[in-house]
C-alpha cells in the first residue's frame, strides 16, 4: 500500500487525506513577493507515525547513493523529452538543498517536507536556490530502490507526475541516500530515501 500526499499542485482540486489509503491531497502554495509556486508531493510505504527524538537510537549508517542519484534523472528526462518537454538541466544548488534534506530525514527519523524544526519546504529549498519556482518530490523505499521504480512510482500518482511533467520547472537537483536501521518514520529498517528538488531559474 502506497501513502501520497502533495502540495502546490495547480492541476488537482484540494481533497482530505483518508488514513491508511493511497489518496493525493494537493494544495496551491503562493508566495506574496515572488508569486512563486512549490510544487512538492512525497511518496511512500505507509510510515508509522513520530520522529525520532533524543535519546533515540540512530541509524547504523547513513551513505549516499551515489549512482542512483544520475540514473534517476536520467530517466525522469526521457520521461520529460516522450511528452515534448526540454530536459531539466542539473543544478548543483537545488542539489545541495535535495541531499541535506534527505540525510536529515534519515537520521531524524521523519519523512516530511518541513524540516524537523518546521521550517517550510519553499524556505528551506531557497537558501540554497534563488529561482523564480521551486518544488520538490519524495519517495522512500524499504529496503532498495531503482531509478526505474522510482521514476515509475512517481509517474503512477497524478500529483507527483504532474511535478515531473511539468514545463514550468527547468532545474534538477535529486539526492538518494540509504540508512541502515533508520530510526522513527522508517521503524528501524533499512531505507533507499530519495529526494529530487526542481526549479526555475
Amino acid at each position: 500500500m502506497l501513502r501520497v500526499r502533495a502540495l502546490g499542485n495547480p492541476l488537482k482540486r484540494p481533497v482530505n487525506p483518508i488514513r491508511g489509503t493511497a489518496h493525493p491531497v494537493a494544495t496551491i502554495v503562493r508566495s506574496a513577493l515572488l508569486a512563486a509556486l512549490l510544487a512538492a508531493a512525497a511518496l511512500a510505504l505507509p510510515a508509522a507515525p513520530g520522529v525520532a527524538g533524543p535519546g533515540s537510537p540512530r541509524p547504523r549508517a547513513v551513505v549516499d547513493a551515489d549512482a542512483l542519484e544520475p540514473a534517476v534523472v536520467a530517466r525522469i528526462n526521457k520521461v520529460r523529452r516522450r511528452h515534448g518537454l526540454k530536459p531539466l538541466r542539473a543544478s548543483g544548488a537545488l542539489a545541495k538543498a535535495a541531499g541535506r534534506h534527505a540525510r536529515s530525514m534519515a537520521r531524524g527519523g521523519y519523512f516530511s517536507h518541513t524540516s524537523r524544526d518546521g521550517t517550510q519546504p519553499s524556505t528551506r529549498i531557497r537558501r540554497y536556490y534563488a529561482g523564480s519556482a521551486v518544488g520538490e518530490t519524495l519517495l522512500w523505499r524499504s529496503p532498495g530502490l531503482t531509478a526505474a521504480q522510482a521514476v515509475r512510482m512517481w509517474l503512477a500518482s497524478p500529483p507527483h507526475r504532474s511535478i515531473l511533467l511539468s514545463s514550468a520547472f527547468r532545474e534538477i537537483g535529486l539526492a538518494a541516500v540509504r540508512a541502515a536501521g533508520a530510526p522513527g518514520a522508517f521503524r528501524g529498517l533499512d531505507v533507499t530515501i530519495v529526494v529530487a528538488d526542481f526549479g526555475a531559474p
